[in-house]
């Protein structure tokens, strides 16, 4: 698949990014993950973003990221393009990304680097040697320490022409109105806000129509509803989603840090398809939650 493709593939359907599969000892699961892609292809996600944020990438070491990627790979191959997440310093991320490449990967979601913050010079550095390390095309994923300006992607988009996708979870609006104004239909332009659903409509008018979804992950099809009706203009049910499961999610979400992550592996415990548990330093739910996030699933009847 070569950049443009991909940023065809990004720029239609739902998004995703599958839980990475631990035993109970914390161990990569590789038949527990390859079945669990093989559950979720029938459902039509477009794109699936493996060792992404949600699937728990900056907990893995080199050699279980390339099992990851290359299990990934294998499995969906020939049906659903697979996108490696990298991050970390420049050094590393080049060593995923070529990794990723390496293993049967159509693309690279460039997740934020590390703790410090850096001049837009740096991160222009850090993305362009990324993006020249690899021949298959990159997303960046602008989020925590990595936030780009409209200018610094009008530079990068010069000299990197397989930096085809831009990845937003900041929820800044100006910046989006800007880099929409300026880049146009360069980019792929995708909304990557934790539980991107309740911003759906507000994204979509800001030009970046798609996204992609956590929930998919245990409720496929109400994730597959939801962006079926979000794109049809439907708000009749996109508006009783949110009330009826989405704000009620949010509400469980916010007990705990870190639990953008824990929540979507509680949910896959919850409908039988287990992850396993997340690893140190994010922490599982309380009985409670998980009580809580199951009485939500009965009551909203998806599976």
């Amino acid at each position: 698949m070569t950049p443009n493709e991909l940023k065809k593939a990004l720029s239609t359907g739902l998004l995703s990014f599958p839980l990475t599969d631990f035993d109970k000892e914390l161990r990569f699961d590789p038949k527990g993950y390859a079945d669990r892609l093989e559950w979720l292809q029938p459902y039509g996600a477009t794109v699936l973003f493996a060792a992404g944020g949600t699937g728990e990438f900056f907990s893995l070491e080199p050699q279980e990221y390339a099992q990851v990627i290359k299990v990934a790979a294998e499995t969906c191959k020939g049906r659903t393009p697979i996108v490696g997440g990298a991050g970390g310093g420049t050094t590393l991320a080049i060593k995923y990304a070529q990794e990723a490449e390496r293993n049967g990967a159509q693309g690279v979601l460039l997740l934020p680097h590390y703790l410090t913050e850096a001049t837009q010079e740096g991160l222009v550095q850090h993305v362009e040697a990324v993006c020249k390390s690899v021949k298959i095309g990159v997303i960046v994923y602008n989020r925590g320490a990595t936030k780009l300006t409209a200018e610094s992607l009008l530079k990068l988009a010069e000299r990197c022409p397989n930096l085809i996708g831009f990845k937003d979870g900041t929820g800044d609006i100006e910046r989006m109105v800007s880099i929409r104004q300026k880049l146009g239909d360069r980019f792929a332009m995708i909304g990557g806000m934790p539980t991107h659903e309740v911003y759906a409509h507000a994204y979509k008018a800001l030009g970046v129509p798609t996204y992609s979804s956590a929930i998919f992950n245990f409720v496929p099809r109400t994730a597959m509803e939801f962006y079926n009706a979000y794109w049809a203009g439907d708000t009749a049910t996109t508006g009783r989603l949110i009330d009826e499961f989405f704000l009620p999610y949010l509400a469980i979400r916010a007990k705990g840090e870190g639990y953008a992550v824990s929540i979507v592996k509680a949910g896959a415990t919850i409908v039988g398809k287990s992850a396993g548990p997340v690893r140190p330093p994010l922490s599982d739910l309380k009985p409670q939650e998980v009580e809580e996030l199951a009485a939500l699933i009965r009551k909203l009847g998806a599976q």
